[in-house]
């Protein structure tokens, strides 16, 4: 399966909003929501005939037998995490424990073991022959990365291998990043003109750089500093990146999104925008795949 996806580095910049006119425009069949800590991707895609969902199951964590637990507090003092609380009983608060083990090494009765602890859930939803594969992690747990893996495996197996798939992605350059940078064909860019912008476009895209994925950048609301806009177009000149176009700041997007609508189904300079770069994209997008 081909696939694009839409990163930043930043959060705000427009990524879903893009992402989703995309799914639009190219009537995808084959789509995925990537920001597995706050996806949005599914409040513009409407409604869906089917929906599955599984517990994704993460780190495992220490559970305390109470029948065996004698109150010798060795678990609490050993653990870094403050994972062990002695009231009402001794407990493991899960949010806490890191599964380290240092409890169970501890105790001396063998009352602690390790149980599978569910830290997000994994969903496909499913309109005609489209599909949508997203999840959502439980605040504060880990392991993001492998839940960004699980929604790219699950539509690969649900979806035509010949589809060309969306991916929006997450914010920032950490592990749900690089997972969802892992094996796709274009990653694009959508910078915002500010000066974290700009150092956060430069962040991810050298982070795609290091696992040889092309990339490309659009900016989006660039007439809100078009200096710095002017600052992001010489930067992908000199590094050789495509640069695909720019998105000016559109009161009509915020009103279309409030509709459930996405950006290209209405008219407006944003649209016709966003359109422009969609075909951009597309066409260059193509070039990557025969490479």
């Amino acid at each position: 399966m081909h696939q694009i996806l839409i990163l930043s580095g930043k959060g705000g910049t427009g990524k879903t909003t893009v992402a989703s006119a995309f799914i639009h425009l190219s009537q995808a069949k084959a789509y995925a929501d990537c920001d597995v800590d706050a996806p949005n991707l599914h409040l513009v895609m409407g409604n869906y005939e089917t929906e599955g969902k599984q517990d994704y199951m993460g780190l495992r964590k220490a559970s305390i037998d109470s029948d065996k637990c004698i109150g010798c507090d060795a678990c609490r003092q050993v653990c870094r995490f403050d994972a062990i609380e002695a009231e009402p009983h001794y407990h493991v608060v899960n949010i806490a424990c890191e599964g380290c083990r240092a409890c169970t090494y501890a105790c001396p009765q063998d009352a602690i073991s390790f149980v599978d602890a569910k830290v997000g859930d994994l969903r496909l939803l499913e309109r005609g022959d489209e599909h949508f594969s997203t999840a959502t992690l439980i605040m504060g747990s880990g392991t993001t990365g492998k839940l960004v893996n699980q929604v790219k495996n699950q539509l690969k197996k649900a979806a035509d291998p010949n589809e060309v798939a969306i991916l929006d992605g997450s914010p920032g350059i950490g592990c749900p990043v690089i997972a969802s940078l892992s094996g796709v064909d274009l990653a694009l860019m959508v910078a915002e003109p500010s000066v974290s912008g700009i150092a956060d476009l430069k962040r991810v895209i050298a982070s795609a750089r290091q696992l040889q994925v092309p990339v490309a950048v659009i900016v989006n609301k660039y007439d809100m500093h078009e200096q710095k806009s002017a600052e992001i177009e010489v930067f992908c000149f000199k590094e050789g990146i495509p640069f695909l176009g720019k998105i000016p700041y559109d009161r009509e997007a915020v009103r279309a999104l409030n509709q459930g609508l996405t950006l290209d189904q209405i008219s407006s300079n944003g649209s016709e925008a966003v359109k422009s770069i969609y075909y951009r994209t597309l066409h260059l997008a193509k070039e990557t795949m025969k490479a």
